[in-house]
């Protein structure tokens, strides 16, 4: 063999060994691996802050159509009534609501991930069309554990959300074996639209440490919150490993905020992990800015996804004003009286309704379209733009 052979073997063989044994290039390897596997990093403060003046005052409500009695039903093939979402968010947009907070659920992606999808798309047109941008709920810990595909139940007479499930179910919130079949569909879904400007963000767990109150008490997991909390921390990480343009965040509902260090741990992570802070308040108005200036040290744009029960003292009235003032989302519950039955209060799982109450719990219109309370859509008409302010 010649010498120069040899010494362009010896190179290569150099080359390759340095290659192998380089524990900086090892290390630049792992990292960028680890970094595509964790997407994008937690937007900081001044990226959500420049998101967030690029939008209109956000106000809008939690919207399912009147035809559908959960999730389950507004989205299945057999049940996804298009004339019924393209009627009702035209009223919406009529009053000047420009988004709305709309549930979906894990088994509509076990069930058909390419139908599920397909007709998101379709409800983005829709909702397009009214100048409506969805903040999209990917998870929910709220009323009956026990979800199961196909045609869902009736509405018990006068009982609110008596259809309404949870996603995960009890079944698979306790099963880590259905953890992957979990991750498919978040990273599924929101990879879809990661970069889809009809989308306005992605709220990752709808109370994730509810325990559903009397209603389901009896049957819900004892120990719910020791599966909810790691699996939250997880969708976080699998909803950002989709990287998406628009912001994650998850709502903390109860207690004491006032000071960070005494959350529970739960909220630590729901507030530490979201890129826009969110919040629920269905209390007075003092009780409402009270909690809306807590919130504000962490100096991110802040949505109140949940208010307005009007027997509680929370109404358009007494809250809307305040959003306004302190430039907070503002999504009230419920958009049209319908199968929910959310014009009843909370306690009607416990007390005996024979009629529609005199002062509804929820929504803001009948099935027809007209108002529950005219006053209120002019002020909501009013506030958001879309009226001339109604002279006193």
């Amino acid at each position: 063999m010649s010498l120069s052979r040899i010494t362009a073997l010896l190179c290569i063989t150099c080359l390759l060994l340095q290659n192998c044994t380089n524990p900086q290039r090892e290390e630049s390897a792992a990292t960028q691996s680890e970094a595509t596997a964790a997407g994008r990093a937690i937007w900081s403060k001044e990226k959500a802050n420049d998101w967030y003046a690029q939008q209109e005052w956000l106000v809008g409500s939690n919207f399912i159509p009147s035809t559908a009695i959960n999730q389950l039903e507004m989205w299945q093939a057999a049940t996804f009534d298009t004339v019924t979402i393209n009627r009702e968010l035209g009223w919406a947009e009529e009053i000047g609501m420009n988004t709305a907070r709309v549930y979906l659920h894990d088994l509509l992606w076990q069930q058909d991930s390419t139908g599920f999808l397909n007709r998101m798309d379709t409800f983005l047109t829709i909702a397009d069309r009214h100048h409506i941008k969805p903040l999209f709920v990917i998870f929910d810990s709220c009323w009956d554990p026990y979800p199961k595909l196909g045609t869902q139940r009736e509405p018990k007479p006068h009982v609110h959300n008596s259809g309404w499930v949870q996603s995960p179910g009890a079944n698979a919130l306790k099963d880590s074996t259905q953890y992957p079949r979990l991750e498919r569909y978040v990273k599924g879904v929101v990879s879809r639209f990661a970069n889809d400007d009809r989308v306005l963000g992605w709220d990752v767990w709808n109370e994730p440490d509810n325990d559903t109150g009397p209603s389901y008490r009896a049957v819900e997991l004892p120990n719910k919150v020791e599966y909810v909390l790691p699996l939250l921390k997880k969708t976080f990480v699998w909803a950002r490993a989709a990287n998406p343009s628009q912001p994650l965040t998850s709502a903390v509902w109860a207690g004491d905020w006032s000071t960070h260090e005494g959350m529970k741990p739960i909220e630590k992570v729901q507030i530490e992990q979201s890129d826009i802070v969110s919040f629920h308040n269905y209390d007075n108005p003092e009780e409402l800015e009270k909690r809306i200036v807590w919130l504000k040290r962490y100096d991110r744009p802040i949505l109140c996804t949940e208010y307005m029960a009007r027997p509680n003292g929370s109404t358009f009235q007494s809250a809307l004003p305040i959003g306004k003032k302190y430039n907070v989302g503002m999504y009230n519950w419920g958009l049209v009286d319908g199968k929910t039955q959310t014009k009843y209060a909370w306690d009607s799982w416990e007390k005996q309704y024979t009629q529609e109450p005199e002062l509804w719990f929820h929504d803001v219109f009948r099935k027809d379209g007209t108002p529950y309370k005219q006053e209120e859509v002019e002020l909501i008409s009013e506030l958001t733009g879309v009226a001339e302010p109604v002279e006193q």
